[in-house]
């Protein structure tokens, strides 16, 4: 018997299917009610300065709309890998999956106390987010190793280029929640790296563009709702 199929019927007697869903279930929980919490220090530090350059209102709403489709994106990217690393047989690819999405709690917390300061909410459709971005996880898993990491690393991709905008449009001022954006970009960079570096493959046009297309609609919708 090889070393892999050790470690597959390993895992499989250890926790069943069952077994994981409910943890998942678990998880999805403390993501949607906001009580998971990073495992870094906030990169801009855990309180406001006294004497920082002030927000208009307007500006304020403009941030927290803008901080809010970020958070919503590491709901989905949270979900996402979760499901991708549920169906995942290969421990160490499924590794991949789980340190990422750790890292993206990291982000949720940090950019739901943001959220907070800019005296604004997040996201009312975040189950729907969760729900949607689970599934697409799992689904990405049936595609094959190859295509699952290759999903991951585009997702970052699109990720970086988003985060890049946002970097321009938020209020110059807003040194806070830039020096929060950057740090997740340099995260989620590593993560498309990682995923490359272990044989994610590009994935085709169409879907890259159907990809796009669902980013469009869920930044739109986050912003205001």
């Amino acid at each position: 018997m090889t070393e892999k199929a050790i470690v597959v019927r390993e895992f499989d007697r250890r926790y069943s299917l069952a077994d994981r869903m409910f943890a998942e279930l678990g998880t999805a929980l403390e993501v949607l009610s906001g009580t998971s919490r990073a495992s870094r220090p906030n990169p801009a530090g855990s309180q406001m300065v006294s004497g920082a350059p002030q927000l208009s209102q307007a500006e304020a709403r403009h941030a927290a709309g803008l901080m809010r489709v970020n958070h919503v994106g590491e709901v989905c990217a949270q979900a996402l890998y979760r499901g991708q690393a549920l169906m995942c047989r290969e421990e160490g690819v499924r590794k991949v999956f789980e340190t990422a999405a750790q890292e993206e709690v990291d982000h949720l917390s940090w950019c739901r106390d943001r959220i907070l300061e800019l005296n604004s909410r997040t996201s009312l459709l975040n189950p729907l987010w969760y729900a949607g971005s689970f599934g697409l996880g799992v689904l990405a898993s049936a595609a094959g190793r190859e295509r699952n990491l290759g999903f991951m690393a585009e997702t970052e991709r699109q990720v970086e280029a988003h985060l890049e905008r946002h970097l321009t449009d938020l209020p110059a001022q807003d040194s806070r929640s830039r020096i929060i954006v950057q740090q997740m970009k340099t995260d989620e960079i590593h993560h498309r790296e990682t995923a490359e570096h272990h044989g994610g493959t590009p994935l085709p046009l169409p879907v890259r563009g159907i990809m796009k297309a669902m980013s469009k609609v869920m930044t739109t919708l986050a912003y205001r709702v």
